[in-house]
């Protein structure tokens, strides 16, 4: 029988089980339907499209847990036949979720991690539908905390039962509902996970999506006030104009958004209306936007979008204008979200958006399931556990300024020095939504790691972990179309920002320093 080669084990345990014997595995409240030892080579999904190709010899596990009567989480546990490297893998869900993350099992088992994925609940490959939550509080309870918890406890149960041999470390990396996955597992589950990486975390759900019912109002309510997406490239203009060469470098990112005072009203057409000018009820609709959702006293409920980056591939005309009205992706989650999981009514109109009243209500019947905003992280940290943050500034999908916010209610709740020895924030200049951007926009965020900690931040976070090594400055990359490296640029720790030496190339990483703004 093959040895298991463990990392961070002294030992070299065999195998306590076959693969195909695990069909008989006893979990609580766990069925499993497939348990089949996988030969290297493709992996075609349930879901059908392409098979996922190079993928070495594992154990396949799939079920479903059932924790409650209206419980249907499927889930499945890959498990390298040979060079598991002693580690466990979660792997996270975008938007509302409805599959199983099969390329990410894929990255995780070519590294020789054991891995798992879960489609929350339900099945919907859209992503953007929440349909399925239409009257089931428990579905959205199993979307919104149980099921990834659940299938962390089942996957170690399984990888125990495999290798006889429990993971020795435990790692979550994921973005966007993913990032509020992460969050959610180091608040409510702090023995889960090790090591975690929150990007660009969607963990104020509520006010997140109330936000998308409030720009959705602002920019479709009248006809006058739909921004159409040709004219993001004037506005893109316009902010860069008034805040690119702020900090010393003109090179089409706004290094520290927060600095920019940037005023819409120098687009208001004077004349005839064109795509370089915006007319009136669009100024406020675009004003709308930056400023985020507000009560009816002004006060700010969720931040706003930073300036710069609109025009760019994956930013506003994706999630925010569509390519035409009710083509966004805002007006999908928003809608989605009040019709079947805050008022049950698929006739919801959003024109009846009220920031006080429907806020309110989204908070109620959503937050204790779905919001991951508690700042006591103590449990998590008391176990030894880091954690890492990064969001896009340049994000049109959760706005960036949610992440600062968060950071900062978690040091105030556990003083600087406590919060700075186990977690960290990096904010990207010019990244969009999880990745892409004008700005150096890759850094390893892609589960598990890939090179060294200096330029990935997953490898950071193991190095933390395993090591102690606390991360400082991460190397982000930009990557022309044939894939060749064109820029580098450190990622600093918040709130540190990356700050040009004043001689030297712009686009080489060593010409900058990190500094606080």
């Amino acid at each position: 029988m093959r040895t298991v080669l463990l990392a961070l084990a002294v030992a070299t345990p065999q195998f306590a089980a076959t693969c195909e014997s695990l069909h008989a595995l006893s979990l609580p409240h766990t069925t499993i339907t497939t348990a089949e030892t996988r030969q290297p080579g493709p992996f075609t999904s349930p879901y059908g499209g392409r098979p996922i190709e190079n993928l070495p010899a594992f154990c396949r596990i799939a079920g479903t847990l059932k924790p409650t009567a209206d419980s249907d989480i499927r889930f499945e546990v890959w498990m390298p036949a040979s060079g598991w490297n002693g580690k466990f893998q979660g792997v996270g869900n975008g938007g509302y979720a409805g599959s199983i993350a099969f390329g990410g099992l894929a990255d995780a088992v070519r590294k020789g991690y054991a891995t798992a994925s879960t489609d929350t609940g339900h099945e919907d490959g859209r992503g953007n539908n929440a349909e399925w939550a239409l009257h089931h509080p428990e579905k959205i309870a199993d979307f919104g905390y149980r099921a990834i918890h659940e299938t962390a406890v089942a996957a170690k149960a399984v990888i125990q039962a495999f290798y006889g041999d429990a993971p020795k470390r435990s790692y979550f990396s994921s973005c966007s509902n993913g990032g509020r996955q992460a969050l959610m597992e180091a608040q409510r589950f702090p023995g889960d996970y090790d090591g975690i990486i929150a990007g660009a975390p969607a963990n104020n759900w509520t006010h997140l999506l109330s936000a998308a019912a409030s720009g959705i109002r602002a920019t479709l309510a009248e006809p006058a006030s739909y921004i159409p997406p040709a004219k993001l490239p004037a506005i893109e203009a316009a902010a860069l104009a008034q805040c690119d060469a702020a900090d010393g470098v003109k090179d089409g990112v706004i290094e520290n958004p927060p600095a920019c005072r940037f005023d819409p009203s120098v687009l208001r057409c004077e004349g005839e209306e064109s795509n370089a000018c915006l007319t009136v009820p669009q100024l406020a609709a675009l004003s709308s936007i930056y400023g985020g959702l507000r009560d009816s006293k002004g006060h700010q409920l969720f931040p706003g979008l930073a300036p710069g980056g609109e025009a760019e591939p994956g930013g506003w005309e994706t999630w925010v204008t569509g390519s035409a009205p009710r083509q966004s992706q805002m007006f999908l989650y928003g809608t989605q979200f009040f019709e079947n999981m805050v008022y049950s009514d698929p006739a919801w109109n959003f024109r009846t958006f009220d920031p006080d009243r429907d806020t309110k209500a989204a908070d109620e019947r959503g937050a204790q399931a779905l919001d991951a905003t508690d700042p006591d992280l103590s449990a998590f940290q008391k176990r030894g556990g880091r954690l890492i943050l990064y969001h896009g500034w340049s994000d049109a999908a959760i706005s960036p300024a949610s992440s600062v916010e968060y950071y900062q209610r978690v040091q105030k709740t556990m003083g600087a020095a406590q919060t700075d020895a186990f977690v960290r924030l990096y904010m990207v200049p010019g990244m969009q939504h999880c990745g892409g951007g004008a700005g150096p926009n890759l850094f390893g965020q892609q589960g598990v790691p890939k090179t060294d900690p200096q330029h990935d931040i997953d490898a950071a976070l193991e190095a933390w972990v395993e090591q102690g090594a606390a991360p400082g400055s991460i190397i982000a990359s930009k990557a022309d179309r044939q894939g060749a490296t064109v820029r580098t640029r450190p990622l600093c720790p918040y709130p540190q920002i990356a700050k040009w030496k004043g001689a030297g190339s712009t686009d080489d990483d060593a010409n900058f320093v990190c500094a606080v703004p």
